[in-house]
């Protein structure tokens, strides 16, 4: 069963000749099945490849225009899947845009690692990034009506919104997915580079992320933990977050002085892997966490309609040293725009300092009833 993606008309949009367009994206939320849709609509000769294939590798990494040439051939569409495999691919890629008439060029890379850095100073100018995502709530709203949603929360609260968690229909196959989504996938690209060799750390140090979802995170704390360097944390966590396994948000601060701003907060790109991690998968009714995958879930479903549709915004969370908050903070238009997640009946009111503060900012409980507007 395939599920619309919204990235597929940014796709179509965002194609043009002589002109790459970059996809990011965690490893099995539908990199490949995105492009195979898109080439199904396409009326012109494709080429097709991956850069795992080490022949494809040895015409990509040459940096002769003739080659380059008799590679592409007659096709006016060249997708390069797994192209951060392909050393000095923006320099390539480049080459190919500027000396092949009408070219257009799709490449993906399941991290940012080196795709980012090698298609970033060849490529300016000749390039769009699009972002992808596990499956977001308003690409599945397409195919099921508001009941059948409120039904699905729970389950996506649970183990998340990877493509073949969506489809599958029997929660022990969903656990058992998300253990291999984590044993097979999860850390290969980290594992791949120099320096990192075991996945232990990196899997303790997820661990203990899980358990502070909204909170503010002390790298110190966490090295003492894990008996490792300060230095070192922020080197996994920066990995971690190139590998679109985790991602951070810095405090907002403008004119208070108790207002927190050096620290940051981690947040997980899917709830399923955060429970997967933990290895938990018990009902919200037994678990003391729902507040936490409630905040995680609201946050990255906003950031896929950030990137989906797009809106333009630097988000943020908002905390004084006396404890007032606000969880996410969406600075766009020149205005600021205040969220608070609450699952369940509280009731919530905006910080006194923040209206004081923020005269012409606005403030809003993001809870079961209203969460659909703020997502999709």
């Amino acid at each position: 069963m395939y599920i619309l993606q919204k990235q597929l008309e940014n796709l179509r949009k965002a194609i043009e000749p002589n002109k790459v367009v970059v996809i990011y994206g965690p490893r099995r939320v539908g990199k490949t099945t995105l492009l195979k849709k898109f080439l199904e609509t396409v009326g012109e000769p494709a080429l097709f490849v991956s850069g795992e294939d080490i022949t494809v590798r040895s015409q990509l990494e040459s940096q002769s225009i003739e080659k380059l040439k008799n590679f592409v051939g007659a096709s006016r569409l060249l997708v390069v899947d797994e192209a951060q495999k392909i050393a000095e691919v923006g320099l390539n890629l480049k080459l190919i845009v500027d000396h092949i008439e009408d070219v257009k060029v799709i490449a993906t890379g399941s991290s940012s690692f080196d795709l980012a850095r090698q298609v970033g100073e060849p490529l300016t100018g000749r390039k769009t990034t699009l972002k992808l995502f596990p499956l977001a709530q308003m690409e599945l709203s397409a195919s099921e009506n508001r009941a059948q949603t409120e039904a699905n929360l729970e389950n996506r609260l649970i183990y998340g919104s990877y493509p073949q968690i969506i489809t599958s229909g029997d929660d022990r196959k969903k656990s058992d997915l998300l253990g291999e989504i984590i044993s097979s996938y999860l850390y290969k690209d980290i594992l791949e580079l120099d320096g990192v060799r075991h996945s232990g750390k990196l899997s303790s140090l997820l661990q203990l992320l899980a358990f502070q979802i909204g909170n503010e995170v002390s790298l110190t704390e966490l090295g003492a933990q894990l008996a490792i360097n300060r230095k070192t944390v922020e080197r996994y966590l920066d990995l971690l977050e190139k590998a679109f396994v985790i991602f951070s948000v810095r405090g907002f601060s403008r004119n208070l002085r108790k207002e927190i701003t050096k620290s940051q907060r981690y947040y997980f790109y899917d709830n399923g892997i955060r429970n997967g991690l933990i290895n938990n998968f018990n009902p919200l009714t037994i678990r003391n966490d729902a507040g936490f995958l409630w905040e995680n879930y609201c946050v990255i479903e906003r950031l896929k309609k950030q990137a989906y549709l797009p809106i333009y915004a630097n988000n943020f969370f908002w905390r004084t040293y006396d404890q007032k908050e606000i969880d996410w903070i969406e600075e766009r238009g020149g205005k600021l725009f205040g969220y608070e997640f609450k699952w369940g009946g509280r009731k919530a009111e905006p910080p006194k300092d923040w209206l004081k503060t923020y005269r012409e900012a606005s403030w809003e409980l993001i809870n079961r009833s209203n969460y659909l507007d703020f997502i999709q």
